[in-house]
């Protein structure tokens, strides 16, 4: 048991929302150079639904917040944009695959998300059955992180899922946002098309 007073609770706490900010801006950069601006909205969105809901929890049940926890959120952050990271290339994928050419955006979203759905399930499952023994067997040191990670594992499903896919469907994504147009020029009459 350790005792931190108010000057230096605060400084952590300051550090601590800083290193959350750095993260958000982190992963927005990454995603906007990566993919493309609505996704990395769409995916800093998703996330930030992931860590309210997880502040939502410890506020409503009066559970202690300490370095810890955050250091929790931090890592579901991660966790998170993993998640949205992988469904949103396999919209890319799709957009870019010929044979899905006619598809239409909710159609390609829908095909990406079903295509990974499996991976999802195995990927959090057996990161869930490691933090419920952290849970189990971790003790008071370890508790509100372990309950933290398990609240932002199983809310990171949803959220990649439900969340950053409708928030990029809401913004318009389409396939051109993709894949630029190709210029060519026609060699019979000279036109650009």
């Amino acid at each position: 048991v350790e005792f931190v007073g108010p000057q230096v609770g605060e400084e952590l706490a300051h550090d601590g929302l800083t290193a959350l900010a750095f993260v958000v801006v982190g992963i927005m950069i990454y995603l906007a150079f990566r993919f493309e601006w609505k996704f990395a909205v769409a995916a800093i969105i998703a996330n930030l639904h992931d860590v309210i809901i997880i502040l939502g929890f410890f506020a409503f049940f009066q559970w202690e917040f300490s370095l810890t926890v955050l250091a929790a959120v931090l890592a579901v952050l991660g966790y998170s944009v993993n998640e949205s990271v992988v469904v949103f290339d396999r919209v890319r994928e799709t957009f870019r695959d010929r044979r899905y050419g006619k598809l239409e955006s909710p159609e390609v979203m829908n095909h990406a998300i079903t295509s990974t759905i499996s991976r999802t399930v195995i990927t959090h499952g057996s990161t869930q059955l490691m933090v419920l023994s952290m849970l189990l067997f971790g003790g008071p040191t370890l508790h509100y992180f372990a309950v933290a990670l398990t609240i932002g594992i199983l809310f990171g499903i949803y959220s990649s899922v439900f969340v950053a896919a409708a928030v990029a469907m809401w913004l318009g994504v389409k396939r051109e946002d993709l894949i630029k147009p190709v210029t060519v020029k026609d060699e019979t009459d000279g036109a650009v098309v």
